[in-house]
């Protein structure tokens, strides 16, 4: 073999000597060239150069997938695979030629700048390591070495996060690809995306990105190393390892300097590092790469071009061929080769190849290259059918390449899934652009380039909504051209920014969308915040001249305008005048903002001193004196009730026109508590349930807001809750009793219906219901129906008011009951009374109260409920009411009766009892509390003679609370012959009555009273 380098002229140096640039000029200059490329990309990139210069009808593009051949073209494009051996074209130059010792690819570069050669002008474009191999195969050859036209610096290793914008990370597997790509987006905004194995108008598509700046990172392969002209300032290796068909291997300073010398585009300069992945480049392995020292080719990949084609055997011996030439060396079998050696094991196939035509046949079969990366037996089994195709009906069976090209036509699916259907559609486009391959090729050649390209634009969209923040990039572009950024606030507060959604805007506080992180979500946040300058100016000014409807506090602490968080509450000293706390950007300053925060201040206290009106008035009154005002201090402090027994000193010593006083301002003085009942409605609780938790920290307690809904419902009791703070039961209007909670105002009004029957006096009227013997009473069905409550919940209710409890037997209480008849006061009185009751035989019957027993089979405590029953009825015909529970409802049990009384000091007394009559335990203030309060509670409202509710027998003994000298004459106590003894009960002598308050509604209760007697 005779070779020879007589016009042929080699372009030898690194990267960015503008080599590609220099061959383009040299073919235009020719009436016909043709140029070699080594990527499918690369060659897309060229003929569109070329087009831009010479017109489209002059440029062609050949590659394995891809024929563009306009008549008449004078230029032609091809991949270093579809170049021809021989061309009659006047120029020819093949770019990268030091591929020619890949171990893949290296024997068709090797063979086509061995012998293809234009009749003018021959170009060998490559790397200066080729200079002695061409010398020593290509004698007479003529070398042009290009100095780099900028220089290449390194920059050491950096985290992924922090490389510099324009950047191009590069890894050599799909999978770290797309991991690094993911992470930039999470961090920087986005990277385009460039991989071998896209297609041409994927490709495109993802370097557009990144050369418009919509991006600036670049994730790509080796695939950038090939004389792809890109805007790259820094290149970082995430990976300095590859696998290369045959094994994974370190990249050698060869194919580093390659990749590298992408950084720095003409006389800019460059530079090259590693991530945070890779070790630092050793001293040497620098010096090299910035000096662009590198091995010098030894050998080139060979393969013959001599095939024998007589049969299937000779042909593989062919290929068995070893060069004769000095400095090349027998290439590895390409994947066309070991395909034919897997097909000459099926006999069908070595039957079938009977000649050499068809041998041929088989061969150019055999060169289809493997888009899909399937495994070799599967190869081997798609080229076996287009073979037996081709020879026994001379073209590919179209019904089974429509099927093959259907199932390929889907958009639909991930990045992945989308990948697999182009590399299965290139293997079709391939197909179509074999010569005779088809019966219609150009049908096919259109079918599947429009597939390829829709599902290109698939792809392609796949990639940027993935890897690409289009907010972000779009954003970060318009920050670097210091363009005046247009923002755009919808009616619900989303921020567009150059039509972007940026975050929204509520009130005077801005907020990103998630998803952005690191230096991209400042810069991001900074352009939304310099765009709505103006904007919070307006809202500043829209707020101060705001009336107070659109203001409002929410139960959490936050003052809100029309909807907006524009502040929050915080305590202070005083609880009633919380602290103002702004919710605002910084970008509102100035007067703008003290005219934001003037105006909310205004509203808060408005607000306040409007649904807490009774409290501040009374917090103002200047008209108490002495202890009423003292007393109303307490009363603001406590926010509007005062447990009775704790200012019951005060209360005491306070006159007539004290009370009155306080009284004007809607202070009520109750049996228990004192309080404004103004302030136990749903609005004024809520709010005094805010302030306290805004001074106490209680926000987070458990049962915050959580009473207001019960209140608001009408409930006038509550089960409660353990878990909550005891002090919200308080804020909410409601007294915390143990096992159940009772609003305030209602238990008044069960201390209105306990006080007629604890001042009731056997003899003297008729009985009340639910009165005993004038110290005691029982339950009734309307202290149940005010409080909700039942049996066992007032038990609970009653005791924690200080109540205590005697117990009898149903019998007692019957026979006890039985014998409370009115008796006449006077001889008159009595003749009155018979006379009308003889003139009226028909009148109503005095109504009396049984005690009826319940079950005492179940766990629960026995239960008393009261019937009503004629006065005059015997005993033993009473109607009564049995509950029971269980099974057996005949099984019951006689359950004592509870008569209740106010707590004393002689309860420890009475415990010792040894007749059933056995009072509850309670504490000793509780009792003293629930006894002070009956008494007081009628001396403070109703102030009337002979009520002051601890009445004396006429020997000066107190008769009500069972001193030593009156227990022989207890009602309840029985004689020896069981019939129950008459009590002794006497008014107190008639003391000088004092003024009654006019509107007191105990006044009005006393007229009504003696309206009745009459």
């Amino acid at each position: 073999m005779i070779l020879s380098g007589r016009g042929v002229t080699a372009v030898l140096g690194p990267t960015n000597t503008g080599k590609t640039h220099f061959a383009i000029d040299r073919m235009i200059a020719h009436g016909s060239g043709m140029i070699g490329l080594p990527l499918r990309l690369l060659a897309r990139e060229v003929y569109g150069r070329l087009v831009e210069r010479v017109g489209v009808s002059q440029v062609a593009l050949v590659t394995g997938e891809e024929k563009i051949t306009p008549p008449g073209a004078r230029f032609s494009v091809c991949t270093v695979e579809a170049m021809p051996r021989e061309t009659k074209a006047s120029f020819v130059a093949i770019d990268e030629i030091q591929l020619a010792g890949d171990l893949e690819r290296g024997h068709i570069f090797t063979d086509r700048l061995l012998h293809l050669r234009g009749r003018d002008e021959t170009l060998l474009l490559g790397s200066a390591t080729m200079k002695p191999i061409l010398l020593q195969l290509l004698p007479g050859i003529t070398v042009v070495e290009r100095p780099r036209l900028s220089q290449l610096f390194y920059a050491g290793q950096k985290k992924i996060t922090r490389l510099p914008q324009r950047t191009a990370i590069v890894a050599f597997s799909a999978d770290e690809v797309y991991a690094i790509a993911e992470l930039i987006r999470r961090q920087r905004g986005g990277a385009a995306v460039v991989l071998g194995a896209l297609s041409p108008r994927t490709r495109n598509a993802q370097v557009a990105l990144y050369q418009e700046g919509d991006v600036e990172y670049l994730v790509a392969t080796d695939a950038i190393g090939m004389g792809l002209n890109l805007d790259v300032d820094h290149v970082a290796f995430a990976q300095d390892r590859k696998f290369d068909g045959y094994q994974f291997r370190n990249l050698n300073p060869g194919e580093l300097g390659q990749i590298a010398g992408r950084a720095g585009r003409h006389l800019k300069d460059g530079t090259f590092g590693v991530t945070g992945r890779v070790d630092p480049f050793e001293e040497e392995m620098v010096e090299r790469l910035e000096g662009h020292e590198f091995d010098s080719v030894k050998v080139l990949q060979w393969r013959t071009a001599r095939f024998d084609f007589s049969s299937v055997q000779a042909l593989l011996r062919s290929l068995e061929a070893a060069p004769r030439v000095e400095g090349l060396t027998k290439a590895l079998p390409a994947i066309d080769q070991q395909a034919l050696e897997f097909l000459a094991r099926y006999p069908e196939v070595r039957d079938l190849a009977d000649s050499p035509e068809r041998v041929e046949k088989l061969w150019e079969a055999c060169a289809l290259p493997d888009y899909r990366r399937i495994t070799p037996a599967q190869h081997a089994d798609l080229i076996q059918s287009l073979f037996f195709d081709l020879v026994r009906h001379g073209t590919v069976n179209e019904n089974f390449m429509a099927e093959q090209v259907r199932r390929a036509d889907r958009t639909d699916g991930e990045i992945d899934t989308l990948s697999a259907r182009i590399a299965q559609i290139r293997t079709w486009t391939y197909v179509s652009n074999r010569p005779g391959w088809l019966a219609d090729p150009t049908h096919w050649q259109e079918k599947t380039r429009e597939i390829e390209d829709r599902l290109s634009d698939a792809l392609h969209e796949r990639l940027t909504k993935r890897f690409v923040d289009r907010r972000t990039s779009v954003l970060m572009k318009r920050l670097r051209e210091n363009a005046m950024l247009e923002a755009e606030i919808s009616v619900n507060g989303d921020v567009f920014v150059e039509g972007h959604h940026m975050g929204q805007l509520a009130g005077f506080r801005f907020t990103p969308i998630s998803g952005m992180e690191g230096s991209d979500a400042k810069a991001v946040e900074s352009a939304a915040h310099r765009a709505l300058g103006l904007e919070f100016e307006a809202r500043a000014a829209r707020l101060h001249a705001a009336g107070n409807g659109d203001l409002a506090v929410s139960a959490d602490g936050l003052v809100r305008w029309l909807g907006d968080p524009v502040a929050k509450l915080a305590g202070s000293d005083h609880m009633l005048h919380p602290r103002v706390i702004l919710l605002a950007d910084e970008q509102l300053a100035g007067n703008a903002r003290d005219h934001v925060v003037a105006r909310i201040e205004r509203f808060v206290n408005h607000h306040i001193s409007t649904i807490l009106k009774p409290l501040d008035d009374l917090s103002r009154a200047e008209d108490l004196q002495g202890l009423a005002k003292g007393l109303a201090y307490q009363l603001v402090e406590s926010l509007g009730v005062l447990f009775r027994r704790d200012v019951s000193d005060d209360v005491k010593s306070l006159d007539q026109d004290a009370r009155a006083s306080m009284r004007r301002y809607g202070v009520r003085f109750g049996a228990y508590h004192i309080f404004m009942p103004a302030l136990l409605k749903p609005a004024p609780a809520e709010l005094i349930t805010l302030l306290w938790a805004l001074k106490n920290d209680g926000l987070d307690k458990p049962g915050y807001g959580d009473l207001i809904p019960v209140l608001a419902a009408g409930r006038t009791s509550v089960v409660t809750d353990p878990s909550y703070e005891r002090m919200f039961y308080k804020l909410a209007g409601f007294r915390f009793l143990g096992k159940r909670a009772v609003r305030i105002d209602i238990l008044e009004r069960l201390a209105d219906l306990i006080r007629p029957l604890l001042q009731w006096k056997p003899g003297a009227t008729q009985r009340p219901d639910g009165a005993y013997d004038g110290r005691r009473f029982t339950t009734t069905t309307a202290m149940l129906s005010i409080l909700g409550a039942t049996p066992d919940d007032m038990e609970e209710i009653l005791k924690g008011l200080g109540y205590r409890a005697d117990s009898v037997t149903a019998e007692e209480a019957e026979a006890f009951l039985a014998g409370q008849k009115p008796v006449a006061a006077s001889e008159q009185k009595a003749d009155e009374a018979k006379a009308t009751a003889a003139e009226q035989p028909d009148a109503e019957p005095v109504v009396e109260t049984a005690v009826v027993e319940e079950s005492a089979t179940s766990e629960t405590p026995a239960v008393t409920e009261v019937v009503v029953v004629e006065a005059d009825a015997p005993i033993d015909d009473a109607v009564t009411k049995a509950e029971v529970s269980g099974e057996d409802a005949a099984a019951t049990e006689p359950k004592p009766v509870l008569l209740w009384r106010p707590g004393g000091r002689s309860d420890s007394q009475r415990n010792a009892r040894p007749n059933g009559e056995r009072p509850r335990q309670g504490s000793r203030g509780a009792n003293r509390g629930a006894a002070e309060a009956q008494g007081e509670g009628r001396r403070d409202d109703r102030r009337r003679d002979g009520e002051g509710g601890k009445g004396r027998d006429k020997d000066g003994g107190r008769s009500g609370f069972g001193h030593k000298g009156d227990r022989k004459e207890r009602p309840n106590r029985s004689d020896r012959d069981g019939k129950p003894q008459q009590a002794r009960f006497e008014a107190k002598p008639p003391r000088k009555e004092k003024p009654i308050d006019p509107d007191s509604p105990f006044a009005k209760l006393a007229a009504l009273k003696e309206q009745m007697k009459k």
